[in-house]
């Protein structure tokens, strides 16, 4: 039984090395698309399955299983897709004749509106860390890089030193994939940044090349970082702000002001320009809004008879 669940692991270690190495896949998608199998591989240990003979009906089973932990629709569409990566994967290497997760029906995506901050809201949120403290400084200097970028969190985090030039306005951003993409930074963001790594260089014995690093000097985690955005947004009145809500206000704000999508696009790091088009849709819906709000008759019922017929 021990040989059989270590052949169980390496062949998880195998894929997941395949998805960092060849595939290129982000840290953090591999590190999903692990926490997804190990569910499975738990599951087939505790009922004393085999990992390599488990068929279509096994792995329906065993997702029906999984409509317990409430899943959203987003994370049910990412196990399926692991399930067939990693199928896939032993299949190509002959490990099984059949991909039993082939013909999986994943959730249809929703179609939904990403949430964003209006520009009062962004300013007041930014307004709120005391930046005459030194982790004060440091989460005004990422606020407002995220917003001023559209960066996703853990983005923020694996910044370096080396990957900000402040005094051309650029920062070099490894996305997706590892994909870098080179992102102008505002004017407010440079100065803020600027205004923080003083204080950063000030820090002795600070040897990691990370950006933003916390009180101790250590590389700062995206937990810290969801954790002060909600007690800053909290403070403001906003609920359920999230760093993904800078992003989706950052490419919502440029959008609204008339910028080329395939630009904005290329700033976010969509692989495809499909999903930047959900934000012409989120400035549609606000401008359906702001019109129905304000024009005289753009509620005005029409009350009328049709003239009879009098030959």
């Amino acid at each position: 039984m021990l040989n059989e669940l270590q052949t169980k692991r390496n062949y998880l270690r195998e894929y997941l090395s395949y998805l960092k190495v060849e595939k290129g896949l982000a840290k953090n998608s591999v590190e999903s698309y692990e926490r997804d199998l190990a569910k499975l591989t738990n599951w087939v240990e505790k009922n004393s399955f085999n990992l390599l003979e488990l068929t279509r009906q096994d792995l329906r089973e065993w997702l029906i299983d999984l409509s317990g932990e409430n899943l959203s629709e987003n994370s049910k569409r990412r196990i399926i897709s692991a399930l067939r990566g990693f199928y896939k994967f032993l299949q190509f290497d002959g490990h099984i004749k059949k991909n039993p997760a082939e013909d999986l029906i994943a959730p249809q995506k929703s179609s939904y509106l990403p949430k964003f901050l209006n520009q009062i809201d962004i300013e007041n949120l930014l307004a709120v860390p005391d930046t005459s403290t030194e982790i004060g400084l440091r989460d005004r200097a990422i606020l407002e890089l995220m917003y001023a970028c559209g960066l996703r969190v853990s983005e923020v985090a694996d910044l370096k030193l080396s990957d900000a030039d402040v005094d051309q306005g650029i920062l070099n951003c490894t996305g997706k994939g590892n994909k870098t993409r080179r992102i102008p930074m505002g004017k407010s963001a440079v100065e803020w940044l600027k205004n923080y790594l003083v204080v950063r260089r000030e820090k002795e014995n600070i040897e990691i090349s990370n950006i933003f690093v916390s009180f101790s000097g250590k590389p700062i985690n995206r937990q810290t970082i969801f954790k002060f955005i909600k007690e800053y947004a909290e403070k403001t009145g906003l609920p359920d702000v999230s760093p993904h809500t800078l992003r989706h206000s950052f490419a919502t704000h440029l959008i609204q002001n008339r910028a080329d999508i395939r630009s904005v696009q290329q700033m976010l790091g969509h692989a495809d320009i499909s999903t930047t088009q959900i934000y012409t849709h989120i400035t549609d819906s606000h401008l359906r809004k702001t019109y129905e709000k304000f024009h005289p008759r753009a509620r005005v019922k029409l009350d009328f008879q049709e003239n009879p017929d009098t030959g």
